[in-house]
């Protein structure tokens, strides 16, 4: 049965929190921070902060090792899980909270939330901030879809790996998170597979005092970032503007045969090679139309 607070027994709480401004947290959140038995938080200190800003009451025990704050992040989620299920088996009832953001987002709590749900305990989101969808909303960028990347692999010919799997994704805003000391390079890796033409949007320290959100061509990026070191600084959402699906109408109808045949009995460049050359069709426009043969199964 709820609390007061409309906690429950035996159940987790998906609580989100503030990714800067530490007003940025709903009445229900806080209520529910200060109703249950015990807070998991990927770092302690930051929940301690959270929790003091808003004069919500840590309940200390017999000593410091036993606190309503446990901790959970990427390198102790596996233990740290089987100890929360403990307690949802006792009746007590959890918030997961992460350093900043929804839990479970580019941030440890998914393997939490498997686990909890796979024994059959309730799991409750508690709405909050979210670093991409701030980004996004403030962005100016308008498509009908978005792709939430977040991190991109931090090496970078895995890193452009990734990126070139995304240049057919027309018509959608992709959204990645970075890190400052890997900005430079991952807006590098972006300029060599998308051009210095695609527009990219920066949102650096969103809801904090040196909030920027900054719009240019990628070839004008690594100069803006260069220009000032403290644009260096912070947590990153970077978002591409959308790209155009190319106009397959033009092609005829005997190169897109011709195409088809060829691709039969050859990799796929070079049938599109011999395929330009027999017809003296667009290479690029026959690329195209082949990858999105293969994307939507045509």
């Amino acid at each position: 049965m709820p609390t007061a607070a409309g906690v429950s027994k035996g159940t987790l709480y998906v609580v989100g929190t503030p990714i800067g401004n530490l007003r940025d947290i709903s009445l229900r959140a806080l209520e529910v921070l200060s109703a249950v038995d015990c807070i998991a938080a990927e770092h302690v200190q930051s929940a301690q902060k959270l929790l003091a800003a808003h004069t919500v009451h840590i309940a200390v025990h017999n000593n410091t090792t036993h606190t309503r704050i446990t901790p959970l992040h990427q390198h102790n989620e596996g233990n740290a899980a089987q100890k929360i299920i403990e307690l949802l088996v006792s009746g007590q009832s959890v918030a997961l909270i992460s350093d900043a953001g929804t839990p479970a987002i580019s941030d440890p709590g998914a393997f939490l939330v498997q686990q909890v749900r796979a024994r059959n305990f309730p799991v409750v989101p508690i709405p909050g901030a979210n670093a991409a969808l701030c980004a996004l909303s403030a962005s100016g960028l308008i498509a009908p879809h978005f792709f939430f990347y977040g991190f991109l692999p931090a090496k970078s010919g895995e890193r452009q790996r990734k990126l070139t799997s995304l240049k057919t994704l027309y018509a959608c805003i992709p959204v990645f998170y970075e890190a400052p000391h890997r900005v430079l390079e991952c807006v590098a890796d972006m300029v060599a597979v998308f051009g210095p033409t695609r527009e990219i949007t920066f949102a650096r320290e969103l809801t904090k005092i040196f909030e920027t959100i900054h719009t240019c061509i990628l070839g004008e990026a690594l100069d803006w970032l260069r220009a000032d070191e403290n644009r260096l600084r912070g947590e990153f959402v970077l978002l591409l503007a959308p790209e155009e699906e190319p106009d397959q109408e033009d092609i005829s109808l005997q190169a897109v045969h011709t195409l088809a045949i060829l691709q039969r009995d050859l990799p796929l460049k070079q049938a599109v090679q011999l395929a330009a050359e027999i017809t003296g069709e667009s290479r690029k426009k026959l690329y195209a139309r082949a990858l999105l043969e293969q994307k939507t199964g045509m």
